[in-house]
């Protein structure tokens, strides 16, 4: 085996690719090496229409990348791509080098962004659990014996069986105390639950705005910067909205090709998106591939059972695009995802904030609407829901039924309005504007 260098920092980056390159690919690799505080030596593209087995490369790129190694002094490789151990092992050989695949340089991201007790936890376990694919399977130089002194002859333990054995010790030594943490998450989420306040989660592509909206919003001073998985750690403050307020938290970034082992390490943090009652999914509209982010970022809420929940769409960093203006795309009742509800806004100088709040508010059920109604003796069934819904501040029995003053959320009033004897409801309700 090679002498492992103990820097690492200066990184030649191996971009494989089927097909046509597309240029985010390489632009988020690199983005990520960069987040990690690698400097990039050079970039080699490598066309892989069939993974080899051994060195995931052909013998020839293999022998261009040793040769660019060499000449620009890297003393790392970074690989955008799933690597089995085997393959690491080989490369690392050939290469006489550090070999990271992706899941190894966001892990390492992520450890150095983990700063409360959970998000360290969740790391470690996370890099163990990676790390124990690499012992099973990838590195022989481990097997060495234990036993052959006096009184410890016989065939011993294996050093690679001894490394496994504390490996696993650790990890489930890990798992009992997140899942002790984890309780005391629950315990807080019941307390909010108690509050009544309505929780909503920002979810979004990492490095869309996630942390400035935060900070606009609750003053909370988040860490926010200019580069990927700036925050791990979910942050959960109370937001000040039109009729009430709400609990916002703050979640990790989504990216493509989210390696599954880091979704379920990071299940606790996730959960702060998937027991949400309503999520913000931020955009950078300044990103010319802003549809695939949100698809990506969809399939991630998918993954972690959060698909389902109602969502607003915020496009920010409209201050990066000329002539965009705050605005509101309504819903037009088009059973199309492309077309889904909208707000344009710029967290970083604060326009649209205002409109934001008073859409979420509305969509919350936050905004109320109040008035006197008369219900008619045949309508025991909406007075019935009126008192469900403990709205009703005063109620009066006559000859021609009831006389209720009512204090409602305006999206209960929408309800009600649509069903029978929704007439009465229907009036309290502020007059649409047209449509033009």
């Amino acid at each position: 085996m090679f002498d492992r260098s103990k820097r690492g920092e200066h990184a030649l980056l191996i971009q494989p690719h089927a097909g046509r390159l597309e240029e985010d690919v390489l632009e988020e690799f690199t983005d990520l090496a960069r987040s990690a505080g690698a400097s990039i030596a050079a970039t080699v593209t490598a066309r892989i229409d069939r993974p080899n087995p051994s060195t995931l490369i052909g013998s020839g790129k293999l022998d261009e990348v040793k040769a660019m190694a060499d000449a620009t002094g890297a003393d790392l490789v970074l690989v955008n791509h799933a690597l089995t151990p085997v393959q690491e092992r080989n490369l690392e050989r050939f290469l006489e080098r550090r070999v990271i695949d992706r899941t190894g340089l966001i892990l390492d991201i992520f450890a150095q962004r983990a700063h409360s007790h959970e998000g360290k936890l969740q790391v470690e376990l996370a890099q163990l659990r990676h790390l124990a694919t690499r012992l099973v399977r990838g590195w022989t130089h481990l097997e060495r014996q234990r036993g052959g002194s006096i009184g410890l002859r016989g065939p011993g333990e294996t050093q690679l069986e001894t490394d496994r054995r504390l490996l696993q010790k650790r990890v489930e030594q890990l798992q009992k105390r997140l899942e002790k943490v984890e309780v005391q998450r629950t315990q807080m989420r019941r307390a909010r639950v108690r509050s009544e306040m309505p929780r909503v989660a920002l979810v979004g592509y990492t490095n869309a705005g996630k942390s400035t909206l935060f900070n606009a919003l609750t003053g909370a001073g988040a860490y926010a910067a200019d580069q990927l998985f700036a925050t791990l750690d979910p942050t959960v403050r109370r937001i000040a909205l039109p009729g009430g307020n709400a609990m916002l938290a703050d979640t990790v970034g989504f990216v493509r090709d989210l390696p599954h082992e880091l979704v379920a390490a990071f299940r606790s943090t996730l959960s702060e998106a998937r027991e949400a009652d309503f999520l913000l999914h931020l955009v950078d509209a300044a990103d010319p591939l802003r549809e695939e982010r949100i698809a990506q970022v969809d399939e991630v809420l998918e993954a972690v059972g959060a698909g389902e929940l109602p969502q607003l769409l915020v496009f920010n960093k409209i201050d990066r695009i000329e002539g965009a203006e705050v605005r509101h795309d309504a819903q037009d009742g088009v059973p199309d995802e492309a077309r889904r509800e909208r707000v344009w806004i710029s967290a970083r100088d604060g326009r649209g904030l205002e409109l934001l709040q008073s859409v979420l508010g509305k969509r919350l059920g936050l905004q109320h609407v109040t008035g006197r109604v008369r219900l008619p003796p045949g309508a025991g069934r909406l007075r019935s829901r009126l008192h469900q819904l403990e709205v009703i501040r005063s109620e009066q029995a006559d000859e021609e039924g009831w006389l209720i003053d009512v204090d409602i959320p305006i999206a209960e009033a929408e309800k009600l309005a649509a069903g029978a004897d929704g007439a009465v409801i229907r009036a309290l309700l502020p007059e649409r504007e047209p449509e033009w």
